[in-house]
């Protein structure tokens, strides 16, 4: 029985990419304010595509659940330079199921994953699918060049998480590196292939392997309205990473168990030393006390750790669809342009 998956024969070279193509997977979720200036701009980026590498281009709208009419005006955009894709989930998934949906609705054989809010600048597009035709390479990423305008903490906490999530790891994730990234056709192919319901994209990303390159860059400011990834949100988002890609969490409570205990014993050894020398017992109320609460406190965390881990195998056993897709249409540049033709034709 074969444990692993051939992917070789979806390899691209210069010559075979403009019959690949390029899809570009957009999760959005209430982004009814900018989406209208961003199709534009991915029209007038796939014009640009298909003029200097002869590559076919299609957007896939996901809308997560959006509460607003994100929906409406993805039904109503036009497939003038490249096919529209719009797949509406049945509620807000979150957007590492949007991003499957996503995938899984890839009609093409390159996938690009980028933002709604304008972040994502599609200028910089060009210069990704330069590293996968010309360069050769099957996974390509974004960073943030730096985070000088963030809060001190804020950066700590980042280099923390990332410090932890590769520790130990054989298959490094990229400190800042984003979703904004494009993936060639054997690496999407890898990369659907992975079984997990709990997905963290930019770690699963990292360790199809494969040829890998970085670009940094410099996010846009949003094009309109405000983040919704608030301080909890961003760290709900880091434990469920953590807790779905690595498991340095419980390395760290084993490590922390083992200092404790070691400590413990020390301390243990310390006032057995001290009697057999003065011949007295030590008296000890407040340091039993402290001992016992720092033990239950550290037994408390885990036990969460624990516990957060039991969760995802339950989630994974339980095999519940990762979404549900609600509404689905599909608009192709050839169609758009018989029936511009035939609307001509009967005018005259």
């Amino acid at each position: 029985m074969m444990l692993g998956s051939d992917v070789s024969g979806l390899s691209t070279t210069a010559a075979t990419a403009a019959a690949q193509g390029l899809s570009i997977v957009v999760p959005l979720y209430n982004e009814a304010a900018g989406l209208a200036f961003l199709h534009e701009r991915l029209s007038s980026l796939a014009k640009t595509l298909t003029k200097r590498y002869g590559l076919a281009c299609e957007v896939v709208y996901v809308d997560d659940g959006s509460a607003d009419a994100t929906l409406a005006i993805a039904r109503g955009l036009a497939a003038e330079a490249l096919d529209v894709q719009v797949v509406s989930l049945s509620r807000n998934f979150g957007k590492e199921a949007a991003l499957m949906a996503g995938l899984d609705h890839a009609r093409r054989g390159a996938v690009l994953f980028m933002d709604g809010d304008g972040q994502h600048p599609p200028d910089l597009v060009e210069q990704l699918v330069g590293h996968w035709i010309d360069g050769g390479y099957d996974v390509v990423y974004t960073a943030k060049a730096h985070r000088d305008n963030e809060p001190l903490l804020r950066r700590l906490a980042v280099h923390g998480f990332y410090a932890l999530i590769n520790w130990g790891a054989r298959q490094r994730i990229p400190e800042d590196a984003g979703d904004f990234r494009l993936l060639s056709p054997r690496a999407a192919a890898a990369l659907r292939q992975l079984p997990e319901r709990n997905r963290f994209f930019k770690g699963l990303a990292s360790w199809i392997g494969f040829r890998q390159i970085r670009v940094d860059y410099e996010p846009s400011a949003r094009a309109h309205g405000i983040t919704t990834f608030s301080a909890g949100r961003l760290v709900g988002l880091s434990i469920e990473g953590l807790t779905s890609f690595s498991v340095a969490p419980l390395r760290f409570a084993s490590l922390l168990g083992v200092l404790l205990a070691t400590a413990a014993f020390l301390f243990g050894l310390s006032i057995l030393w001290e009697t057999w020398v003065s011949g007295k017992s030590v008296p000890g109320y407040p340091s039993i006390v402290v001992g016992l609460m720092t033990i239950g406190g550290v037994q408390l965390i885990m036990i969460g750790i624990v516990g957060e881990y039991i969760g995802k195998i339950l989630s994974e056993l339980k095999a519940r669809p990762i979404y549900f897709v609600a509404e689905h249409s599909e608009k192709r540049v050839e169609a758009a342009t018989c029936v511009s033709a035939g609307e001509r034709t009967a005018a005259e």
